[in-house]
Order: C-alpha cells, then sequence, then structure tokens
C-alpha cells in the first residue's frame, strides 16, 4: 500500500466504496430505536393489560397473570418465537408419546397374556424353567414325583414348555450306559456288550424317525436272539393286523404320519439301566426303565395346539456266559416288557399314538376313570397302582 506524506495511507476510491456497503450492512442488522409512536402503542397495550388484571382482582378476589399485550417486533419477535419453537417440539413429544401408548394397549388387547403373564407370576416362572440346568443322569429310582412345575401349555418353540421333561436330556444322550462289572459268572466284557445292546435296542425301537413313523423295526429286531421266533412272530402279526391283543406299542414307540406331525427333532429322554444277578449261574439280567416324551400337532388341526404323550417303559434283557447258555454274542434275549403311555386314546388299538389336544372337543373318547397319575412320577414301577381301562394323566 502507498503512503502519503507524514506517514499515513492513501486509500482508493475503491477500498472507499467496499467499506461504506460494509458500514450500511452492519447498520441495517443493529437493533433499531423504537419510534414515539411505537413507544406510545406499547404504553397504552401495558396500561390495558394492568386494567384488566385489577377488574379480575376485584371480581374473583386474585389477579390473573397478565398476558402480554405487546406489538410484534422491538426485543418482543426473536423471544416470542423462540418460546413457540420449544411449545412444537413438546408437542411433538407428546404426540409421539401417544402413539406409543396406542400402540400399546393395540398389543395388550390381541396379546393380553403379555401383561397377565407378568402380574400372576408366569413370566418369571417361565424364565427360571428357561434358565434351570439340566438334571444330572438317574442313577438309582427317585424317591418322589418331579416337583410340580408352573402349569403352561406347550408351544411351537417350546414344546416341552410346563413340563418336567424340559431339564431332561435329548435324545439317545439320555440313555447313558453304567460301567460294567462281573455280574453272577458273566465276565465284564460280556455284561458291557449286554448294556451298549440295550441301548442300541431302546434308541432303535422308541427314537428311530423311521420306526416313529411306523415303518417296520428292522434294526430292533436284528438285536434280538434269532431263536426267540415267538417274538419275531408275534412282532409281524401286531404290524400287519394291529389289536388290543397284539399292538405294537407295546416294543415300539409309532405315530401315523397321516395324523400327527413331530414338533421339530427332539425326543426328552430320562430314566436308568443296571444289571442284576440272573436266576442261574452265567446269567446276568440287564434292566431298563426310561420314559419318552414326545410333542405333537394334528395334521389339518389347529397348526400352532400342540400335545405331548409320554412313553415309559421297562423291559429285561438276559445276558448269558457262553453260547451255549443262550443267545449269541452280539445278541440279547428280551425276557420281559411293560408299557406305560400318557396322554393316547385307549379306544383306537390300531398301533398308533393318539394324543388329546387342547383344541379337541370336551366329549371326544371315552370318559377317563380313577384318580389321575403323574407320568412323570418314576419313584414307583408301571405296575404299581396302575388303574384298569382308561385312566387320567394329572399332566403331560
Amino acid at each position: 500500500m502507498d503512503r502519503q506524506g507524514g506517514g499515513r495511507p492513501e486509500v482508493s476510491d475503491e477500498e472507499w466504496a467496499r467499506f461504506s456497503e460494509q458500514v450500511a450492512r452492519e447498520s441495517a442488522d443493529a437493533p433499531k430505536e423504537p419510534s414515539a409512536r411505537a413507544r406510545m402503542v406499547t404504553a397504552r397495550l401495558r396500561a390495558e393489560d394492568e386494567e384488566r388484571a385489577r377488574a379480575g382482582r376485584r371480581r374473583f378476589g386474585r389477579a390473573p397473570k397478565a398476558a402480554r399485550n405487546e406489538p410484534p417486533g422491538w426485543r418482543t419477535g426473536p423471544a416470542w418465537q423462540e418460546m413457540e419453537g420449544r411449545g412444537r417440539g413438546k408437542r411433538r413429544l407428546k404426540a409421539a408419546a401417544a402413539v406409543v401408548a396406542v400402540a400399546g394397549l393395540a398389543l395388550v388387547a390381541v396379546r393380553p397374556e403379555l401383561v397377565v403373564d407378568r402380574l400372576t407370576g408366569k413370566a418369571q416362572a417361565r424364565q427360571d424353567a428357561r434358565d434351570a440346568a439340566p438334571l444330572p443322569a438317574e442313577s438309582v429310582r427317585p424317591t418322589a414325583a418331579p416337583e410340580a412345575v408352573y402349569p403352561d401349555r406347550p408351544t411351537l418353540k417350546e414344546p416341552f414348555r410346563g413340563s418336567p421333561a424340559a431339564q431332561w436330556a435329548e435324545g439317545a444322550a439320555g440313555i447313558e450306559v453304567p460301567a460294567a462289572e462281573d455280574v453272577n459268572g458273566v465276565p465284564r466284557e460280556r455284561v458291557a456288550e449286554g448294556l451298549a445292546l440295550a441301548k442300541r435296542f431302546l434308541v432303535a425301537a422308541n427314537l428311530d424317525p423311521a420306526v416313529l413313523r411306523g415303518e417296520r423295526p428292522a434294526a430292533a429286531l436284528d438285536l434280538l436272539d434269532p431263536k426267540d421266533t415267538g417274538r419275531r412272530e408275534e412282532t409281524a402279526r401286531a404290524y400287519e393286523h394291529p389289536s388290543r391283543e397284539h399292538d405294537p406299542l407295546e416294543l415300539f414307540t409309532r405315530y401315523d404320519p397321516a395324523e400327527l406331525k413331530p414338533v421339530g427333532e427332539v425326543v426328552k429322554v430320562r430314566g436308568r439301566m443296571w444289571v442284576e444277578a440272573g436266576e442261574k449261574p452265567g446269567q446276568a439280567d440287564v434292566k431298563v426303565d426310561y420314559s419318552f416324551v414326545y410333542p405333537f400337532v394334528k395334521i389339518g388341526g389347529n397348526p400352532e395346539d400342540v400335545a405331548r404323550t409320554v412313553v415309559r417303559r421297562e423291559a429285561t434283557f438276559q445276558v448269558f456266559h457262553g453260547r451255549e447258555r443262550g443267545a449269541p454274542e452280539g445278541r440279547l434275549w428280551l425276557y420281559g416288557a411293560a408299557q406305560d403311555i400318557a396322554n393316547s386314546a385307549c379306544d383306537r388299538p390300531d398301533g398308533y399314538l393318539h394324543p388329546g389336544f387342547f383344541s379337541d372337543p370336551r366329549d371326544s373318547g371315552p370318559a377317563p376313570s380313577g384318580t389321575p397319575v403323574d407320568p412323570y412320577d418314576r419313584s414307583k414301577g408301571i405296575d404299581t397302582g396302575r388303574p384298569e381301562g382308561c385312566g387320567t394323566a394329572s399332566r403331560s
């Protein structure tokens, strides 16, 4: 920049023009002192507000808060606009809260159990059941029935809800083979083989999906002594012409795929296996006592109505030392078996399970009789206190 005499810089005409425009803009943005007329109008409006306030106090005994009756403009505009913005924000929050409340009421109207279950404690009971640890393996006969759980209906997502079986092992993992020992002259190796074969039979007869669908249990029959022709003939007769006297359900679990569909692939299992000395030296009896829980839905029925059937089986397999004493190696002799089935129609001896469903008509089937029996009570044998005819299960 060039300087004039005395050290003062020389300012060009363009710089003076830009400076003048800047000053004009800043002057336009600065607050302006109201005119005399504006001050007179403001004073008059305030006087009217005070007069109304005094009149209200004389009439009602208490003066209402005077409203600001000032003209828009100097000092009033920006503040009131800011308050109006806050008011709109509050109204939006209230509207959003109202929408959430209406949606909540609609959900409760459609599914009232969400609130009822929480108030009655059922929701907490369900969560406690989900968090419960699996039961340890059953090593001896229980002394009492399982503790009562909160009564609850099964669902497609939780088919064992409301049942002690929720804490049971799944499938073949629930059939644990104990350690083998020498028993009554039968060496430990032969006893171990008998235990393993007994497990294979239980799995093939009660967990094999093909057998459950009603197919012939060839794998299970192959584990039995081929000299036991009577057992094989009886099984063949039961499969070809099922009846009350020749029922496949005595040894094998079956359902009709045209009537039922399993819920998932899990079957809950609990029980125990042990060995006792046989009647004669060189004979060991492998004894089994297991309960199986099957969840089903009905084909063509309510697709969300889940029913459970509980099948308990007791059996004795005889193991001999030496081929000349009985069953050859790799085979078992089935000495005896008993079964108890809870929640299956007893008036349809066609060799299939027929569970009752919640949505079934109340007057369908014969009326049950006798004292209700807990199918989860494993503290007694099957034949102990077994009712005649169609009994009643206290739960499933």
